[in-house]
Order: C-alpha cells, then sequence, then structure tokens
C-alpha cells in the first residue's frame, strides 16, 4: 500500500490500496482515524486513481471535517455499554467489571483499553449467542455459528454456508439495536438479498426494527470513534 498527499488546504493523505475483486475506483474513509484508502480495480493506473481523488478532494476535506474525533479508552472515559455511559475507573482488577455507574479496569493506563474491548466482547458474545440462536428459531433457519471482528464497513454479514459475523462493538449499542442487528443477519440465512421477503423476515422476527435501523445510521459512526488500543501505543505497549 502506497501513500500519496492531495494538495490543497488542508492537504489530504490518501492510501491506495489494489484489490483484485474490486470493479471501480473507490474512496473510503476510516470512521476510526480518519484515514483515506482509495481502492484501485485490476487495470487501473495510480495517475487514473489520483485524478479521482483529486476530483473528490472537496467531498475529502468536509469528511474529515465533519469527523468526531478519537476518543482514547483509558481511565477516566465514558464508555458506552449497553447503551448506557459507564466510566473507567482504575481498580485492582486484572479485567474489567462493571459496578455500579463504572467499569473497573487494571490500574495500569496501557491496559485499560485492552480490558475494556475484552468485556466488551464477552458482552457482545453472549448477546448475540442468545439473539442469534432465538431468531434462527424462529425463522427455522439454523447458523452455522457466529464470530466477532472490529469490521469498519458493517455490522454484521451472513456468508452462504450459513456463519454468521458480527462487529463486537455492538455490544456499545442499546440491546435492542444489537438485537435488530442479529435479526437482520439470520433473515439473510433465508433471503441473500435486501429484497420486501428479506425485510418482511425482519419485521416478524423484531417488530418495529425501523427505529433500531434509523439508530443506527444516526448513531452508529460514534461508536467506531473509541479507541481501545491508544493509551497502550503511548505507553510502549502492544
Amino acid at each position: 500500500m502506497s501513500e500519496h498527499l492531495l494538495e490543497g488546504d488542508p492537504p489530504v493523505a490518501v492510501s491506495l490500496r489494489r484489490s483484485a475483486r474490486a470493479r471501480r475506483l473507490s474512496l473510503r474513509v476510516s470512521r476510526l482515524d480518519g484515514r483515506v484508502t482509495l481502492t484501485l480495480p485490476r487495470g487501473a493506473s495510480e495517475a487514473e486513481a489520483l485524478d479521482f481523488a483529486r476530483s473528490k478532494a472537496d467531498w475529502l476535506r468536509g469528511v474529515l471535517a465533519r469527523a468526531a474525533p478519537v476518543v482514547p479508552v483509558t481511565h477516566g472515559c465514558d464508555l458506552p455499554v449497553a447503551g448506557q455511559l459507564l466510566r473507567l475507573i482504575p481498580a485492582p482488577v486484572r479485567a474489567a467489571r462493571v459496578e455500579g455507574a463504572a467499569l473497573l479496569v487494571p490500574r495500569d493506563p496501557g491496559r485499560a483499553g485492552r480490558a475494556a474491548a475484552a468485556y466488551l466482547k464477552l458482552v457482545a458474545r453472549a448477546a448475540l449467542v442468545a439473539a442469534t440462536d432465538r431468531h434462527a428459531a424462529a425463522l427455522g433457519r439454523p447458523h452455522a455459528g457466529i464470530t466477532l471482528r472490529d469490521t469498519r464497513s458493517r455490522w454484521g454479514s451472513c456468508t452462504h454456508e450459513g456463519r454468521l459475523m458480527f462487529s463486537w462493538r455492538l455490544a456499545m449499542a442499546p440491546p435492542s439495536v444489537l438485537d435488530y442487528v442479529a435479526a437482520h443477519e439470520v433473515a439473510h440465512l433465508a433471503e441473500m438479498n435486501h429484497g420486501p421477503r428479506f425485510w418482511a423476515h425482519v419485521a416478524r422476527l423484531t417488530p418495529g426494527y425501523e427505529a433500531h435501523r434509523r439508530w443506527l445510521r444516526r448513531e452508529g459512526d460514534a461508536l467506531m470513534r473509541y479507541d481501545f488500543a491508544a493509551a497502550s501505543a503511548a505507553d510502549g505497549r502492544d
């Protein structure tokens, strides 16, 4: 991956990435760190790609200007857990745990973010396993298991083999929103598209799903701005 700088006020750093699966030039701005990635399909030249990026420079600057600041997850940070803000408090603990309105984390600032992320992954797995099992049973379509990742472009996915993938950051969202995403992906076990029959399945599994979908569109980007590695990196740890 190579990096180029688009001149202007301010200049914009763009990372070029080639993909055999890409069918066209595309630009993506990371919701976590503001990194701009320009994906090139097979056969596209760097000169062509950079001309495309320059034509979108004003749009890129607008997106970057509107981006919410990154929030380092460390002591004193307010972190949403299941839709409720909890303050990270240093304590003599090895693993994060909730106590009242606090999320107790290790006293070492370099471990706080990692401990919080580990806790969210446990919350996400327990909630998503329960939700997917329940929705799959209601739909009459068993799934082939779930995996958790820290994805940037989607909250979940479903393969043709019936494996479900979810972002563990859903543990920060209200439980009803997490449940909607689980129902959405389970519905793909019956319909691998977003046609009327697919949305009918979603509506049956989660009545009133539209409100949860709107929440993700309105608030989802904010969940991406929490940086769980920032304090660890600043402290010289990996």
